[in-house]
């Protein structure tokens, strides 16, 4: 990234430029480039879990498009890159992408000019009702597909991840559906040690153990095979073979609304 945007710190780690390293991207500064290089040491398979990360949201979008979902509302959408939603879910889908980091609003705005049926908004997950109230173009009596993707380990537990989930939960019409993943840590000395990194960036990070983010789906019927591996999810004969090495880094799952 060549030019600083107004009102940018470049010395200060943003976890959405972080993030677009682990995925290759050059939307990032050399704080990020650094950061992301602490946590790599840590733990080498972020990279490729990332990746699958990636992967799994495009599976699960294209799953429920399958399926008649014509709305999706990705919340904390990050850096724009291959394989958006609006590009899985195809042309009649409406898709609102939010995000609260200026640099992912200028690079999404700018890739979108013009797209129909497309929009994007600035919005925080700790703030559902204003997200909402912000996707115009998503009519929440028809059923969506709220995309909560690699986001709510960045939301800490004061801020009541499960509460924040579940107001999301209340507006979404019968037939919707939650996708969800989240990082979780292999060993307790990872999740101290990352988030030491973490807590220099623009967000700190909380990793949560597979039973603190199943009762997130509470309400909902989860699709099989439930909440699992994001590698393990649904995997598609023309992808590569699940990255060896990844392990439960990163969990995720879609759920039904009944």
């Amino acid at each position: 990234m060549d030019q600083v945007p107004v009102g940018i710190n470049p010395r200060i780690p943003n976890v959405a430029r972080m993030y677009d390293y682990y995925l290759g991207g050059k939307d990032n500064f050399a704080s990020d480039r650094e950061a992301a290089e602490q946590v790599l040491a840590i733990v080498p398979a972020t990279r490729d879990a990332a990746r699958e990360n990636r992967a799994f949201m495009q599976r699960a979008v294209r799953y429920l498009a399958e399926r008649g979902i014509r709305q999706f509302l990705d919340i904390g959408t990050g850096l724009p890159t291959q394989g958006n939603v609006h590009e899985v879910a195809g042309e009649d889908a409406r898709v609102v992408y939010v995000d609260n980091d200026p640099i992912v609003l200028t690079h999404a705005r700018a890739l979108l000019a013009g797209s129909r049926d497309v929009d994007v908004v600035q919005g925080d997950l700790r703030d559902p009702a204003a997200i909402m109230d912000e996707a115009k173009l998503i009519d929440f009596s028809e059923p969506v597909a709220v995309l909560v993707v690699a986001v709510l380990h960045f939301v800490q537990d004061s801020d009541d991840p499960a509460r924040l989930i579940g107001l999301l939960k209340e507006r979404m019409a019968p037939g919707s559906h939650l996708v969800l993943s989240h990082a979780c840590p292999n060993r307790p000395v990872e999740s101290d040690d990352i988030s030491h990194v973490y807590d220099a960036a623009t967000s700190g990070i909380r990793l949560r153990t597979r039973a603190e983010i199943l009762p997130l789906f509470d309400g909902l019927e989860l699709v099989e095979p439930g909440l699992a591996n994001v590698a393990e999810w649904r995997p598609e004969v023309a992808e590569l073979a699940p990255l060896q090495g990844v392990g439960d880094y990163l969990l995720g799952g879609v759920a039904l609304r009944p």
